[in-house]
């Protein structure tokens, strides 16, 4: 005897009960959800202080740079051209008197009444150099006239300047180059900052102890040349040899800082960077 299928006699088999998620598995996945995004966002934000330091770090260190290498440039060239090369100079603004002007006593016809590096002299002085030079050169055959200037570097605050005035006859390098119309060169320069802002330096010197040993850090120091060879203009004072005609090597030292501090750490990021310009004009 055949027998018909339950389905077919009206019985419908019963569907399988399907489960879901409880309330406490829901919370329990939420919660490891949110500590998975604090801790990529943690990560996120230490990558972006890291950026943030190391922007600044390589900024101040390339503007830094570019500056010393404007400097030591500038006083390589120094003394050019000097009154050797002319058989009868026109004027005394066609050639440089001296590789650096003085100040006070800078006299535009002689080297005479010339200041006394470390003693009398303003400039040049530990923050304030003026280089003379026709920094141009010959650019056309037979080259044109030289066009002496005076270029200086003066230390404002914590901004390293630098200005340009073509050499007048009779003038005066400072009245030519007036701290108005010079231009920065180099941001947040704290050699000066001992007698500045004794707080910052109080602040560096707990990174940095021997930095400011001796107070302010100088950004040019003198070396002149002697019967006995190179040394310290300041050695060189004794027997009168510690005048900017007879300047040999400037040893530049530049501190600079950045804007702000480290983002993690909130400590002052600084860096020293070194050079020196060697005067290539012996004659003058």
């Amino acid at each position: 005897m055949s027998r018909t299928p339950l389905c077919s006699r009206g019985f419908t088999p019963r569907n399988t009960p399907r489960r879901g998620f409880t309330l406490l598995e829901l919370m329990v996945a939420t919660a490891i959800f949110l500590v998975i995004c604090a801790a990529m966002f943690s990560l996120l934000q230490l990558s972006q202080q890291r950026y943030t330091s190391e922007s600044q770090l390589s900024g101040s260190f390339g503007e830094a740079r570019l500056g010393i290498d404007q400097i030591i440039r500038d006083i390589n060239i120094a003394g050019y051209p000097a009154p050797s090369m002319f058989s009868t100079p026109a004027s005394t603004a066609a050639y440089a008197i001296s590789p650096f002007a003085s100040e006070p006593g800078y006299n535009s016809g002689s080297l005479s009444g010339a200041c006394q590096i470390g003693s009398t002299c303003t400039s040049p002085g530990p923050f304030d150099l003026i280089v003379e030079t026709d920094f141009a050169g010959p650019s056309t055959t037979p080259p044109p006239p030289p066009v002496v200037n005076w270029i200086r570097y003066l230390l404002n605050g914590t901004t390293l300047l630098r200005g340009v005035a073509p050499k007048t006859a009779g003038g005066d390098p400072l009245s030519a180059i007036p701290l108005a119309s010079m231009t920065p060169l180099v941001e947040n320069v704290v050699n000066n900052a001992p007698s500045l802002s004794p707080a910052l330096a109080a602040q560096i010197t707990a990174q940095h102890p021997t930095m400011f040993e001796s107070g302010s850090v100088p950004l040019f120091q003198y070396s002149c040349a002697t019967p006995s060879g190179s040394q310290l203009c300041t050695s060189a004072a004794a027997n009168g040899y510690n005048q900017p005609q007879n300047i040999s090597d400037i040893d530049v030292t530049l501190i600079v800082k950045t804007p702000q501090g480290d983002t993690q750490t909130q400590s002052l990021q600084i860096m020293e960077l070194t050079g020196r310009g060697h005067r290539s004009n012996p004659t003058n």
